[in-house]
């Protein structure tokens, strides 16, 4: 038989079992068990006899002997509608940091936006055991809550700030932000703006933006654009809005991404930022300080926002009782991009 010798250690020796820790520490298996999981039933003696059997042992339990032998799989799941924003990468970073932190497993399914599909990789999820579940924004499909009601699991709504929601929401006040947005651009005294905005179906974040933009209109003249939300979508929103020197003054994006390809398309038509128009964009993506010239932004406080909802939904699970609503604000990171007029 060949042997495969790494740093002293023999990587052909059986794999130790819990019988092999207690039948060396002489207690029971149930013993070994209580002492694996921080039983305050155990005596000081025990313990100390039962880890020096472990470690001489080398033994590791599996996850899946923990899950039986606790009765958790402590870990979490997160439903996301992309992966292709950097927004959501910075949220799930923290979101997975904090969690591990914390004791917690993270599980990351993406739903494209479909609500079909969200309750469809929930399921996936709740199948797997996950004992919380994390999702973006208030509005789901009902076979979502059916779910979560059968398999008796809690959920956090990330993304979205609503103290009424039916669940605990950790995130932004959205029409308040659109609101302050408006309001910047007012001061610097703009009062025809155009807004590029992502698709509204199924995205209550966007919906919500717009009824403040709306709401705060006064005496600005607003006009709304839904385009693809990418590059390409904010370089052909600036065509279907036909934006010139003479008719618009301000163009605002609600997400960076389509700022981005706002800006390439201005530039490409000769039209001059800010001095022809002013852009403005929305989440404060890395490369909006970078870009030529850097575009002002709102700067969303989504690594703050993963953090909150680890902590929040590892304290449900501990306590019992509900995470309470978060309200994270946002601010204007004022660049190039922009000017008074």
């Amino acid at each position: 038989m060949v042997r495969l010798m790494c740093g002293g250690r023999d990587w052909m020796k059986k794999k130790s079992t819990l019988r092999d820790v207690a039948r060396q520490s002489g207690v029971s298996v149930a013993t070994v068990s209580r002492v694996l999981n921080d039983s305050q039933s155990v005596t000081e003696k025990t313990r100390v006899r039962v880890s020096a059997a472990i470690e001489d042992l080398g033994f590791v339990p599996s996850a899946a002997a923990r899950s039986l032998n606790s009765g958790r799989t402590r870990t979490i799941g997160a439903l996301v509608p992309t992966l292709d924003h950097s927004i959501f990468a910075r949220y799930l970073n923290a979101l997975e940091d904090r969690l591990s932190e914390l004791g917690y497993g993270l599980i990351v399914s993406v739903t494209n936006g479909s609500g079909d599909i969200e309750v469809k990789k929930a399921h996936n999820l709740l199948d797997m055991g996950v004992e919380g579940v994390i999702v973006s924004g208030r509005s789901h499909a009902e076979g979502l809550n059916r779910l979560l009601r059968r398999f008796d699991v809690p959920m956090i709504i990330t993304s979205y700030f609503d103290p009424l929601a039916d669940y605990p929401t950790i995130g932004y006040n959205n029409a308040a932000i659109a609101e302050s947005a408006l309001r910047y651009l007012r001061d610097l005294n703009h009062r025809h703006v155009a807004v590029l905005h992502g698709p509204l179906e199924g995205n209550d974040r966007i919906e919500a933006r717009l009824d403040g933009l709306k709401r705060a209109q006064g005496d600005v003249t607003l006009e709304f654009v839904e385009t693809e939300l990418s590059v390409k979508g904010g370089a052909e929103g600036i065509l279907q809005a036909k934006i010139d020197r003479q008719s618009t003054t301000a163009v605002l994006c609600l997400s960076d991404v389509q700022a981005l390809g706002a800006l390439f398309e201005l530039q490409r038509q000769k039209i001059s930022v800010p001095q022809d128009v002013s852009l403005m964009g929305f989440d404060n993506l890395e490369w909006s300080s970078i870009s030529n010239p850097g575009i002002t932004s709102i700067a969303l406080p989504a690594a703050k926002m993963g953090l909150k909802a680890a902590e929040a939904m590892a304290s449900w699970l501990t306590t019992n009782f509900p995470a309470e609503p978060l309200d994270l604000k946002a601010e204007i990171v004022s660049r190039g991009s922009t000017r008074k007029i």
